[in-house]
């Protein structure tokens, strides 16, 4: 009787934590600096649901665009570091960040994230792979494709 509780316990922690994670990772798409447009998909359910994913968004000349997108490093999948710029005269890709998970739970998820600058105006896009980058990996297992216009 007191394992079976034992578990339930544990069961009920382990619930609570995963929404937790998920609620921390939902509200860090809100944190963006002034002048800075933020597009984000910080969990997996939207990839489950389409593995090929296209949006579009619209930028200032000389302001910054952030991507965030869900990593789970754990499972040997990452996004590409260098993205596809259809135009590099239009957006610069100014660096990656991966960024772990907000907890010590063994294989939590994290995101990772691209700064891009607009540079002039115009529009193009900008495709990120999710795969297993080493030999014989699994590529593009999921895909990204952003429609960029500056003005």
């Amino acid at each position: 009787m007191k394992a079976k509780i034992l578990v339930a316990i544990a069961l009920l922690l382990t619930l609570l934590s995963a929404a937790a994670c998920t609620a921390l990772n939902a509200g860090a798409a809100d944190k963006t600096e002034p002048g800075i447009k933020e597009m984000a998909i910080t969990t997996s359910d939207e990839f489950n649901q389409n593995q090929h994913i296209q949006k579009e968004v619209e930028i200032a000349k000389g302001k910054n665009l952030v991507v965030t997108l869900f990593s789970n490093a754990t499972t040997g999948f990452s996004w590409d570091e260098q993205t596809q710029i259809a135009d590099t005269s239009i957006i610069q890709q100014l660096k990656h960040e991966v960024i772990g998970a907000e907890t010590n739970m063994l294989g939590a998820a994290g995101t990772e994230r691209w700064t891009f600058q607009a540079e002039n105006a115009g529009t193009t896009t900008v495709h990120f792979e999710y795969s297993r980058p080493w030999d014989g990996g699994e590529k593009g297992v999921w895909t990204f494709d952003l429609t960029v216009t500056v003005k």
